[in-house]
């Protein structure tokens, strides 16, 4: 009984140890994504993806849509019932932007439905490459998902913005490891059909 009894004990404290190094990479690997808010004038791609859910990610899709460094931008994740003039309520202010070049996807309500959904957009809009726009904390997972998802034939850049007040602190980076573990699980269960 005793031997069975340490047996599990210490079984125990090796999911414990291990569960708890898997929590240490995944925060290291969120804040070591480094933040380029426009460090790199030089990336450009066919279409950008803004992954919405904060503030100022659509903004930042809208500059590069302005600034000619893509040629269609997919605004994913939009809520159901938002209309053009609400999404991107500055349009007036950048004449040279036809939004006939903005597409909003609203089907998305994950990070995993992100990838899938602009996915279709990405292919139909004959993209062979894009911008990935999120946030810092929110990059090392999207990114991830998108390269899943994604073909090989579409390259993935990335556009890593800042994080929003409400992403910052202890309790957005731990929010965030805890979905990026989830989505290890779920999402991929998901995508393969398990």
């Amino acid at each position: 009984m005793k031997l069975l009894k340490r047996k599990r004990t210490i079984i125990g404290l090796l999911v414990v140890l291990i569960f708890i190094f898997i929590i240490y990479f995944e925060t290291d690997q969120i804040l070591s994504e480094p933040e380029n808010l426009w460090g790199n004038n030089e990336i450009s791609a066919d279409c950008g993806v803004v992954l919405t859910g904060a503030t100022g990610r659509l903004r930042e899709g809208f500059e590069l849509l302005a600034q000619k460094r893509i040629k269609k931008l997919i605004a994913s994740g939009v809520y159901k019932e938002a209309r053009m003039i609400e999404v991107f309520p500055y349009a007036g202010y950048y004449p040279e932007v036809s939004l006939d070049d903005i597409y909003l996807e609203k089907r998305s309500e994950t990070t995993f439905g992100n990838a899938r959904h602009s996915m279709n957009l990405a292919e139909g809009l004959r993209c062979r490459d894009i911008i990935l726009i999120t946030s810092q904390i929110h990059m090392h997972r999207a990114y991830a998902i998108f390269k899943i998802v994604y073909p090989d034939t579409i390259v993935i850049k990335k556009l890593t913005l800042p994080n929003t007040k409400s992403e910052s602190g202890l309790s957005g980076l731990a929010l965030e490891v805890v979905k990026t573990l989830f989505y290890y699980v779920v999402g991929l269960a998901e995508y393969f059909n398990i």
